[in-house]
């Protein structure tokens, strides 16, 4: 008896063993080593930038996945919601909060550093040579593909680049006044210096961590001379002095230091400005103007582009699906070609074809004539709408396709019975039918044309541009790509990623408020029927 117990409890430890210890058990320790790994070094990089925030985010959600996966208690259902959950609060819910708190500061031109870093930054822009300042043996390195200084300051070896203050260098070797080897740089030859002569003269290495004791700069890549700021920062009291001309610049609270005078140095630092880049939208000649006309041109675009493409796709849909037409299939694969490219590649050729002189529409099919189809404003705007019927209606005619199928043949039976004539059905029973079916995809349709990015900076980058703003916005121009050259990444205004991140959050809230609003008329329209 003895023995079958034994028998039974070493059975029993062995399928726990295989159940725990089995091929499943390996995979999802190696999975879960490489996450935290990968957690970890976000959390160092966190810790090494000051980043609290995101140290503390980073090891809350390490240590729930931890428990999730390596529990076996109540923990199931989250094992399966677990990384969907991570990547909704990495990619969607991070991203809103923190273009909200964008939109409430100052970031940008002028503005992208903190407070400590822009007066580093202005001491370091306006320096000048000590006069009477020493001079040191210098010796130009490198490591890697990047350029540094070793000087010879009272008998020591000092090394340092322009990330990394001077350093005391405690086993290089000194041969007189000159270095001969560094651990961890190369000697830069006489034509590795001239072939980066300006790299070379223009290079400043900071003296110390300190940035009012100014950085090293040399002028033949032998010898090098000590640089500090005509500026000097007083932290007590918040102020930077110009020393040649006794001028005092204070701290404002708009991230910048104002003289007396109003003037204010160019280089500020990141404050929070409270609402005022949405009130700049609205109240700013230089955007309110071009802000209005743009968001009345987004929701006609918007809806026109549902309507257009919905309808067409709709009509295709039901003369396609009558049986008794020949070729249907081949009718069908040649209207989803549209929807088989890119986009954005579609767009690109579009804007060739439309070309006012050398497009195939004016050369070839007009005759030679020059349309403006992309330079004037109202054929800008019917150009735009085209195309997107073009690479639209495909996907409408897919969605109203399913939705006519999936209608039972037992409806349209019992409506002929009743009289009801083909228009009467239609009218009565099918089309209400595929309206709720294709609602929330309408509805998707009309949130997705609303940021329809790629079309609009593919086709006609906004344009023609408004006469009457500085700002890059155009007539073709919808919220989300005046916000985009507002922000000034594509070089074509200073930038401005506060009032940017303003725009893109009212626009959140208006596609929010209105797919809202679409899919509670949806469900209202399901009880009617």
């Amino acid at each position: 008896m003895g023995d079958l117990q034994q028998s039974v409890l070493t059975g029993k430890e062995s399928a726990w063993n295989s159940r725990v210890f089995g091929v499943g058990f390996v995979v999802k320790l190696v999975l879960m080593a490489l996450v935290n790994a990968l957690g970890v070094y976000v959390i160092w990089a966190a810790w090494n930038a000051s980043s609290w925030v995101l140290m503390g985010a980073m090891v809350v959600i390490i240590a729930a996945l931890d428990y999730v996966y390596f529990s076996n208690k109540h923990t199931l259902p989250g094992k399966y919601v677990a990384p969907g959950l991570v990547f909704l609060l990495i990619f969607q819910i991070f991203v809103i909060f923190y273009t909200g708190y964008v939109s409430l500061t100052n970031y940008g031109d002028g503005h992208n550093l903190d407070k400590e870093q822009a007066v580093a930054a202005i001491l370091a822009q306006n320096e000048k040579r000590v006069p009477g300042s020493a001079s040191y043996p210098l010796t130009v390195v490198y490591t890697g593909d990047q350029l540094g200084f070793a000087i010879v300051d009272n008998g020591q070896v000092k090394v340092g680049t322009a990330d990394e203050p001077l350093r005391v260098a405690a086993d290089a070797t000194l041969a007189g006044n000159k270095v001969t080897a560094i651990p961890g740089f190369s000697i830069a030859s006489s034509q590795q210096i001239f072939a980066n002569q300006q790299a070379v003269t223009s290079l400043r290495v900071p003296f110390s961590a300190n940035a009012t004791e100014g950085s090293i700069r040399t002028q033949n890549g032998t010898i090098g001379y000590l640089y500090k700021s005509i500026f000097a920062y007083d932290a007590a009291a918040g102020t930077m002095t110009d020393t040649e001309n006794n001028v005092v610049y204070t701290a404002s609270d708009r991230g910048q230091f104002v003289a007396p005078d109003g003037t204010a140095l160019p280089t500020g630092w990141r404050v929070l400005v409270g609402f005022d880049n949405f009130t700049k939208a609205f109240t700013d000649t230089q955007y309110s103007g071009p802000f209005l006309r743009v968001m009345l041109w987004t929701f006609a675009f918007a809806l026109l582009s549902v309507l257009t493409t919905f309808l067409l796709g709709l009509f295709l849909a039901i003369v396609l699906n009558e049986e008794r037409l020949r070729g249907r299939k081949l009718y069908r694969t040649l209207l989803l070609l549209p929807y088989a490219f890119p986009g954005f590649l579609s767009a690109l050729i579009w804007s060739g074809l439309l070309n006012e002189k050398f497009g195939f529409i004016n050369q070839v099919l007009l005759g030679g004539t020059n349309i403006p189809w992309l330079t004037d404003p109202w054929l800008a705007k019917l150009s735009v709408l085209g195309v997107n019927l073009w690479l639209g209606f495909p996907y409408m005619f897919l969605i109203a396709t399913g939705a006519l199928q999936a209608l039972p043949n037992d409806i349209k039976e019992a409506a002929k019975v009743d009289g009801a004539g083909p228009l009467r059905t239609w009218l009565s029973v099918t089309g209400p039918l595929v309206l709720i079916t294709t609602a929330p995809m309408l509805i998707a349709s009309f949130a997705f044309n609303f940021n329809n990015f790629s079309l609009i900076y593919m086709l006609t980058q906004g344009g023609p541009r408004f006469g009457d703003t500085s700002a890059p916005i155009g007539a073709t121009d919808l919220l989300i790509t005046m916000a985009y050259s507002v922000s000034g990444v594509d070089g074509n205004a200073p930038k401005n990623y506060g009032l940017a991140s303003a725009l893109s959050i009212m626009i959140f809230v208006l596609i929010a408020v209105i797919s809202g609003l679409g899919f509670r008329q949806t469900r209202k329209l399901e009880e009617v029927l």
